[in-house]
């Protein structure tokens, strides 16, 4: 059997850099949605993304923790700054957690907070809430060589799939297929594509997600590349197995002679 040759992306931190989008958002929905009595929200907020949130924006997994991240930056006694954003980090998920548990939310009502939050926006100035991402136009010009090609491309994220196909179609880039986080894991997702596609490599900047595709049996002959230009923690770039490849931005030309 001939598999069609594909390519797999991630899509925050590796398309497109969300950055702005997921504090605008994430802002927005505590305002508007939440109903937290523990934070105030100053429209200055929305101007400029703190440097709290950047430096913990590497550790985030899901787009419900940036509504959770947020909360704790805005609180209006004891909120997430320099002085304590260490041991924030140090026990994230055991915070996240506790922050879940102490206010009685879960991240599925996190995640549908953040959900309506975009469709607010969107259907209010879709222009605006599109030009909140910057896309990395190195990866898109790549996209679309691989496309010159006959090599297909596809997209495995963990943001909703229909913001993610919004984006992409104002981007005039068209995937084989999106996967958002409706779909599962991106293991699992890689696991069943690899019964249909030849998948020429994964380009992710979680270094953790690429650690379990080269663990899993069913996907660990996928290439898989650390983009060096997404959301890393510093530790990120140092001691690679050989097999997950750190990748520049201005190297990937190179991939085209996989």
């Amino acid at each position: 059997m001939s598999y069609q040759k594909i390519f797999l992306f991630d899509f925050d931190g590796v398309v497109i850099d969300g950055m702005y989008e997921y504090w605008h958002s994430s802002l927005l929905a505590c305002e508007k949605y939440l109903d937290s009595p523990y934070i105030s929200v100053d429209q200055k907020l929305y101007k400029k993304v703190p440097t709290s949130f950047k430096e913990i924006r590497p550790w985030v997994k899901y787009g419900w923790e940036m509504i959770l991240i947020v909360h704790e930056i805005i609180k209006r006694e004891n909120p997430l700054k320099n002085h304590n954003q260490d041991d924030f980090i140090n026990n994230y998920h055991q915070n996240c957690q506790r922050i879940l548990n102490d206010n009685s939310w879960t991240a599925e009502d996190l995640q549908k907070i953040l959900d309506k939050s975009r469709e607010y926006q969107i259907n209010k100035d879709f222009k605006s809430w599109v030009n909140l991402h910057n896309p990395f136009f190195e990866v898109i010009n790549f996209t679309k060589e691989l496309n010159k090609r006959g090599i297909k491309t596809g997209i495995i994220t963990t943001k909703g799939k229909i913001f993610t196909e919004k984006i992409l179609t104002q981007l005039n880039i068209c995937p084989e297929f999106i996967f958002g986080y409706e779909s599962g894991t991106k293991v699992k997702i890689a696991e069943n594509l690899t019964q249909t596609y030849e998948i020429l490599g994964f380009i992710e900047d979680r270094k953790k997600t690429l650690i379990d595709i080269k663990q899993n049996s069913q996907t660990s002959h996928i290439p898989c590349f650390l983009a060096d230009w997404g959301y890393l923690k510093t530790t990120d770039r140092y001691n690679l197995s050989n097999e997950i490849k750190l990748l520049k931005l201005d190297k990937l030309e190179e991939l085209v002679a996989i």
